[in-house]
């Protein structure tokens, strides 16, 4: 309802003369889909279960410097999650529960939420220029309004998980057309700590460095995202080797035992379904699409921030319909890297012709104007 509501104020504002008609439209768009639907869920503590699995994460990983349980009794209990994903349950193993504002404050969204603007602000001012293809202006009335639409604005309420992860992919390919690969790197590292279905990203990143600076520089950005990767999952390897196979990998691919929740009709679960054959047979066909994204990254690298978004985006799409469990939420990863890099293109600004300059040592002669002859 209050959703809705924020939608029409805005149409409202967007149809309205007023000279700031767009800008209050965008700000009424995120009050309505954003800021009264999570404030009345941190108050009444209402969320998905994601976010009760981040924030014990974070107070196993102070207790334990894990965030698995050794012997788990529920799905409950599982932690889905690869040890990075647990940063945003620390606010609230420090701050408790007891009183609203702690509850309030120590809320994963509101820190999932956090991590996923700073990358965009990051990928806006960090690199020089906006993020785009070959610099330019963000729109900001585009990107909120892109961030109050249902896409975005719903998962940020009820979950926040995806959206870090969808930031920091967003950002590496941002540092990655900017010819940055350690700072590429970086954000590809973290986000491969929280999910490893972020590490395809890496391929894609290290294409797209390829292309724009360079074999060296590609190599550079691999091994910093790689190290960086594995240097953040050490401790848990080492501490929980068999939880973590157990909970991150097997678990989400239906073959742990505990069954997923997340059986939506996907053609990779579909297949699933049909007994241990259809299982690998999803399975086969699941790396046969990464197979076929790879081929494309070595035949025809991406060369710009739409095309390396855009590379990724069907890389995850097909790693989503065809693994042997999943859910339609999980496309709105792919398909928010998509829009955020058009969106990056679209505010860029060329610059005028005006601008440059041209300059001689001395003025130089005129040339002779030839003279016609008339030949009457």
């Amino acid at each position: 309802m209050s959703a809705c509501l924020g939608y029409l104020c805005a149409a409202g504002a967007v149809l309205s003369s007023r000279p700031h008609g767009r800008t209050l439209s965008v700000w009424l768009a995120v009050g309505g889909a954003i800021a009264v639907p999570l404030a009345l869920f941190l108050l009444t503590g209402t969320a998905q279960s994601e976010v009760g699995v981040i924030e014990r994460s974070g107070l196993l990983t102070l207790r334990q410097a894990t965030p698995y349980l050794a012997d788990p009794r529920t799905v409950g209990d599982v932690t889905p999650y690869l040890p990075g994903m647990a940063v945003f349950g620390l606010p609230r193993a420090v701050l408790g529960d007891n009183g609203p504002l702690p509850r309030a404050l120590g809320d994963a969204r509101l820190w999932c939420a956090a991590a996923f603007l700073g990358c965009l602000w990051a990928a806006r001012h960090r690199t020089g220029r906006p993020a785009a293809a070959s610099g330019g202006a963000v729109s900001r009335n585009a990107v909120g309004a892109f961030v109050a639409s249902p896409v975005v604005a719903l998962p940020l309420c009820v979950s926040g998980v995806d959206l870090p992860l969808t930031g920091l992919l967003f950002l590496a390919l941002a540092y990655a057309v900017r010819r940055r690969p350690v700072a590429a790197g970086l954000a590809l590292a973290a986000a491969c700590s929280l999910k490893w279905t972020a590490w395809p990203a890496v391929a894609v990143a290290v294409a797209l460095l390829a292309h724009r600076a360079g074999i060296r520089e590609a190599v550079r950005g691999a091994a910093v995202a790689v190290g960086g990767t594995v240097l953040l999952l050490v401790p848990s390897m080492l501490l929980s080797p068999g939880p973590l196979v157990e909970q991150v990998f097997a678990f989400p691919t239906g073959r742990g035992p505990w069954k997923t929740p997340a059986a939506s009709p996907l053609p990779g679960r579909l297949l699933a379904d049909l007994g241990p054959a259809g299982w690998y047979a999803a399975v086969a066909l699941l790396l046969a699409g990464g197979l076929a994204v790879a081929v494309s990254l070595v035949a025809r690298p991406p060369h710009d921030l739409v095309s390396g978004a855009d590379r990724l985006a069907m890389g995850l799409c097909a790693a989503f319909l065809l693994a042997p469990a999943g859910r339609f939420g999980y496309l709105a990863l792919p398909l928010t890297l998509a829009v955020l890099a058009r969106l990056a293109v679209a505010g860029r600004r060329k610059e005028p012709l005006r601008t440059l300059v041209v300059r001689a040592s001395r003025p130089a002669r005129p040339a002779p104007v030839p003279v016609a002859w008339d030949a009457r």
